[in-house]
C-alpha cells in the first residue's frame, strides 16, 4: 500500500496526514495523539472517520498541523483522515459522505472593521 498523503483544512487550521499499514499508532506533532489532543471530545472527532470505517486499528497515522486552535486542527485531521479512508476504499465515501466528514467548512472569521471594537461590535455610545 505504501503512504497515503492527504491535506485538510478548517478555518486557519491545514492539517497533513500520512497513512501507511500499521497496528494504529497515532502521531500529532511528533507527540502522542492522547497528549496533543487532551479533551475526549477532539479525541472524537479526529477518530470519527476511522472508528466509521471500522480501520481503528489497521493503521499507522503520522500528523502534521499547524494554524488555528485547538478544535479548528481536530476538524482539519477528521477531515484529512475521511479523504485518505476515501482512497483506501471507494466504498467508504458512501459511509463518511452523508455525516458530512468530506465537505470542507468555509466559514472564517469575519475581519475586524475600522472605527469599530470588534468585526460587528460597536464602540458604546455615550451622550453626556
Amino acid at each position: 500500500m505504501g503512504v497515503i498523503h492527504k491535506i485538510g483544512r478548517r478555518k486557519t487550521a491545514v492539517a497533513r496526514v500520512y497513512v501507511s499499514e500499521g497496528t494504529g499508532v497515532i502521531t500529532v506533532n511528533k507527540k502522542e495523539f492522547a497528549t496533543y489532543f487532551p479533551t475526549s471530545t477532539l479525541q472524537y472527532k479526529v477518530m470519527q472517520p476511522m472508528s466509521m470505517t471500522d480501520n481503528a486499528t489497521n493503521y499507522d497515522v503520522k500528523v502534521n498541523v499547524y494554524g488555528g486552535g485547538s478544535t479548528g486542527q481536530a476538524e482539519a485531521v477528521r477531515m484529512a483522515l475521511a479523504r485518505v479512508m476515501c482512497e483506501i476504499n471507494a466504498e467508504n465515501r458512501l459511509i463518511l459522505k452523508p455525516e458530512g466528514l468530506l465537505t470542507r467548512d468555509p466559514r472564517m472569521v469575519e475581519r475586524k472593521k475600522f472605527g469599530q471594537k470588534k468585526a460587528r461590535k460597536k464602540f458604546q455610545f455615550s451622550k453626556r
